[in-house]
């Protein structure tokens, strides 16, 4: 299962990016075991920050990762156990779908609570070039979604959003057999324009936040950046809040189907998925902190 909060391009900041990945991506050690490798790459994409920037937020994002890990990894692994047992023992329905989903949420807020005073001072300190770049970057970000998902014909644009259904899906479930495709074009079909809804929705969220960077030496700043970080909601669309129930039900329901419909061969390979991921988390080294 893959759940993404989407927080401005691949790093507004690498605290948000990193940590968000850590809550749903199942290369969570890789992200842990090289995180001088992710520093660079994913900051140089949006922002040029001076040295004694990156050398502060390597400092602070080892603070983060080493209390993600020791705090909250436990957890995670206890609800990937769950998981496979239930997968294994073939009891898999929408309550128990729903049950992991809310976790998943809860897991995402308790991180966007956890890095918001670090994402402040952090926001706060930028100058006023490198605010300018990042509006640059906003800009170029919007124009480069519009063309990938807003130019094509709708209908591309939903042949296009099963593909990628599928691709994620068969991460978990191995080859989809073609009843399974038939279901995730449905699925694509279900949500129609909805690119147009989320990109309309990110863009408002870009908005907010250099609205709130243009004051960030003014009083209340840091009650902004924390409503941007952990109520995100709040600033949805009309549209597109309009649309999520619609479409966070469409993808209970697909996924649901999808189980329904997988053989014992894809059961057995979701089940072994999720046993590496488990032991792949289980054997890093911060976790003995916490045991």
């Amino acid at each position: 299962m893959h759940i993404r909060q989407a927080c401005g391009r691949k790093a507004l900041l690498l605290l948000i990016t990193v940590c968000v990945v850590l809550a749903g991506c199942s290369r969570m050690n890789l992200a842990y075991r090289n995180l001088h490798l992710l520093i660079p790459w994913s900051l140089n994409d949006y922002l040029d920050m001076n040295r004694d920037q990156q050398q502060r937020l390597r400092a602070q994002l080892r603070d983060h990762l080493s209390w993600h890990c020791r705090t909250q990894l436990p957890a995670y692994l206890k609800a990937i156990e769950r998981l496979q047992n239930q997968v294994g023992q073939g009891d898999i329905n929408e309550a128990r779908l729903r049950a992991h989903y809310q976790s998943a949420k809860q897991a995402i807020q308790t991180i966007a609570v956890e890095i918001t005073p670090t994402t402040t001072q952090m926001l706060r300190d930028l100058d006023d070039e490198q605010i300018s770049e990042l509006s640059e970057a906003f800009a170029k970000d919007r124009r480069e979604r519009e063309k990938k998902y807003l130019q094509p014909p709708l209908e591309q644009q939903i042949r296009e959003r099963a593909q990628r259904m599928t691709e994620r899906v068969e991460q978990w479930l191995g080859s989809v057999n073609a009843v399974q495709r038939q279901r995730i074009l449905a699925w694509a079909h279900t949500l129609g324009d909805q690119n147009r809804f989320w990109l309309a929705n990110r863009a408002q969220w870009q908005q907010a936040l250099s609205e709130a960077l243009a004051k960030r030496h003014e009083e209340g700043f840091d009650n902004r950046i924390a409503k941007l970080l952990q109520d995100r909601e709040s600033f949805w669309t009309t549209d597109y809040r309009d649309a999520f129930a619609r479409t966070e039900q469409a993808a209970f329901h697909l996924v649901n189907d999808l189980y329904a419909l997988s053989d014992t061969d894809q059961r057995r390979h979701l089940e072994a998925q999720l046993g590496d991921l488990h032991k792949d988390l289980s054997s890093l080294d911060c976790l003995s902190e916490s045991r």
